[in-house]
């Protein structure tokens, strides 16, 4: 039989570099509770590290379960990330309506006045297609995240703001490798435990 000069993981070096505003997707195999089959938006990346919000893993908890006075939000409350996961984030695409947002990109924003958001969440104004709320955050210093990528534990591309707001997780990880072509194609459907095939 002949071998094949071909590595599945080497066909897959990146061509996109991590910076505010871009996704990474897991490779296939990452393990943890937070990052195996993982989409991550960058909400920061600088000489000072990488900051970022898992798109797709839920607490299966409610924001209003855990947030005082927030009345009737029907999101969910997703896992951010393994920093600080006592801290509460939110991503939305409200623009400059929330005093203090930060823009990640055109149409997505991170932070901004608490008060008002939940002011305009009570009045029943925005919902959970504008807004995800996050329980902690993932963090990387200054040239780990290179170092993973170079290691080929995330894929670095972009992705609409439809599917980063999406509350519709379940297939999220799968759709966005199809949506790749090629080698990802491949990658979407590898087993979540390689030792079942």
């Amino acid at each position: 039989m002949k071998s094949l000069d071909f590595n599945i993981f080497e066909a897959t070096k990146p061509k996109i570099k991590p910076a505010k505003g871009r996704v990474l997707i897991a490779e296939p195999f990452l393990q943890g509770p937070y990052f195996n089959r993982s989409i991550i938006i960058l909400t920061e990346h600088n000489k000072n590290g990488s900051v970022g919000f898992v798109l797709n893993k839920s607490s299966e908890l409610y924001p209003d379960e855990v947030i005082e006075d927030l009345l009737n939000f029907k999101g969910e409350l997703f896992i951010g990330g393994p920093v600080s996961s006592n801290t509460l984030h939110f991503l939305h695409t409200l623009g400059d309506t929330i005093p203090g947002a930060i823009r990640v990109t055109k149409n997505l924003f991170w932070g901004g006045n608490f008060d008002n958001i939940k002011d305009l969440i009570n009045k029943g104004e925005i919902d959970e297609s504008s807004i995800k709320f996050f329980a902690g955050y993932s963090g990387w210093e200054p040239g780990q995240l290179e170092r993973e990528i170079a290691e080929n534990s995330w894929i670095v591309t972009n992705l609409d703001v439809e599917m980063i707001m999406s509350n519709n997780i379940d297939n999220i990880w799968k759709e966005s490798m199809e949506k790749m072509g090629d080698v990802y194609k491949t990658w979407s459907n590898f087993p979540n435990n390689p030792t079942f095939n």
